[in-house]
C-alpha cells in the first residue's frame, strides 16, 4: 500500500502541511520538528509523488546534471558529489551525457526532458564565449566550468590558472626543470586546457626556466590511453624531461603505465603531478600527487544557487563563484 502524507503526519504528531513543508526543504522548520517528520518517513518508507507535487506547485523536486561524460573519472565524482548536495535539499538529480559535443549540448537544452527539471546544472564544454548572447536556458541554469561567462546564470568554476601554476611551481621546488605539459591544447585560450597551459606559463616564466615547444603535448580527450601514446612517443623521439604536468589526472595514469613499461622510475627519472584528485589518485602505484580542485565545494555551491534560484529565495545578480584548490601531495612526487 501507498503510504500517504496523512499516515506520515500522524506518525510525527504534526499536520500535513507540516510534512510538506520539510519534505519541501522550507527553512523555517524547527530541528525537533523535522527530525520528528523525517523519522516518520524513514519509518514508514514514504516516497513523494513527483508527478502529482508538479501539478499542485509546478514543480517536480528534479533537477538536471548535464556533463560531458561519466567514463571521465572527475565527471563521474562530481555527479556524485551533486547528488550528495541535492539531497539536502530535497531534490533529486538525473544525469544527461553530451559527450563535449557543441550540437549535442544545444540538443539536451532543447530537450522535452530538460524542460521537466526544476533546474539544471550544466558543464559546458563545446559551446564557447561565443554563444553567451543567443543560448537558451530552458530552466534555471547554473552553469558549471570554463565557458560561456556572463550568459545570464551563475557560474561555479574551479581556479584553473592558479592551480595549474601551483602545480608547475611544485615541481620546479623538486629541481625538476624540464617539465611536461601533457594534455596541452595549444590554440585553446578560454577552455580548461588553455588556462591550465596559462598556469604552466605563468609558472616557467617566474622561475626563469624556457617554455619549450617540444614539451608541450596535446593527448585529446584526456584519457588513460591518450596519456600513455602521448609519453611514448616523447619518448621515441628521444626528448627529454624529468617530470610531468598532467592536465587531469587519468592522462598521469596513463603516462605511469608508459613510463614504467620503458623502465623509467617514478618520481625518480620523472616526477608526475596530475588534476583532480580523483579517488584513484590514492591506490595508483605510485600514488599520484594530484590538484584537488574543489569538487565538493563547487557541487554544494552550484546546487545551494540553484535551490535558492528555483525556491524564489534569491533575487541577488548572478554570480561567479570559484571554488579552493590544493594540493595533494603523494608518491609520484617524492611525497
Amino acid at each position: 500500500m501507498t503510504v500517504t502524507l496523512r499516515e506520515v503526519a500522524a506518525a510525527a504528531g504534526v499536520s500535513i502541511k507540516t510534512v510538506s513543508n520539510v519534505i519541501n526543504g522550507y527553512a523555517h522548520i524547527s530541528a525537533r520538528t523535522r527530525e520528528a517528520v523525517e523519522k516518520a518517513v524513514a519509518d514508514l518508507g514514504y516516497q513523494p509523488n513527483l508527478s502529482a507535487r508538479g501539478l499542485r506547485s509546478g514543480r517536480t523536486g528534479a533537477i538536471g546534471l548535464v556533463i560531458p561524460d561519466l567514463k571521465n573519472p572527475y565527471f563521474a565524482e562530481l555527479a556524485g558529489s551533486v547528488m550528495r548536495a541535492a539531497s539536502q535539499h530535497g531534490l533529486a538529480v538525473f544525469v544527461e551525457q553530451t559527450g563535449g559535443d557543441r550540437a549535442q549540448e544545444l540538443a539536451v537544452l532543447a530537450s522535452p526532458r530538460m524542460r521537466m527539471a526544476d533546474g539544471i546544472l550544466f558543464s559546458v564544454t563545446g559551446l564557447d564565449q561565443a554563444d553567451a548572447a543567443t543560448v537558451a536556458f530552458p530552466v534555471t541554469t547554473v552553469l558549471l566550468g570554463e565557458r560561456i561567462f556572463g550568459a545570464g546564470a551563475d557560474h561555479v568554476t574551479m581556479k584553473n590558472v592558479e592551480a595549474a601554476r601551483a602545480a608547475t611551481e611544485h615541481l620546479i621546488e623538486l629541481g625538476r626543470s624540464r617539465i611536461v605539459a601533457l594534455g596541452a591544447r595549444p590554440h585553446e585560450v578560454s577552455g580548461s586546457a588553455g588556462l591550465r597551459l596559462r598556469g604552466y606559463r605563468e609558472a616557467l616564466e617566474a622561475a626563469g626556466i624556457p617554455f619549450r615547444d617540444e614539451l608541450v603535448v596535446d593527448a585529446t580527450p584526456w584519457h588513460r590511453a591518450d596519456g600513455a601514446r602521448a609519453v611514448r612517443e616523447l619518448l621515441a623521439a628521444g626528448t627529454g624531461f624529468d617530470a610531468v604536468f598532467a592536465f587531469n589526472d587519468t592522462l598521469a595514469f596513463g603516462a605511469m603505465r608508459a613510463l614504467g613499461d620503458a623502465g623509467l622510475g617514478v618520481p625518480r627519472d620523472v616526477a608526475i603531478i596530475g588534476f583532480d584528485d580523483v579517488d584513484e589518485a590514492r591506490y595508483s602505484m605510485p600514488a599520484l600527487t594530484s590538484i584537488d580542485p574543489g569538487r565538493d565545494e563547487i557541487a554544494e555551491t552550484a546546487v545551494r544557487l540553484l535551490a535558492a534560484r528555483i525556491g524564489g529565495d534569491s533575487t541577488e545578480p548572478f554570480v561567479l563563484h570559484e571554488a579552493a584548490f590544493r594540493i595533494v601531495t603523494r608518491e609520484s612526487t617524492g611525497g
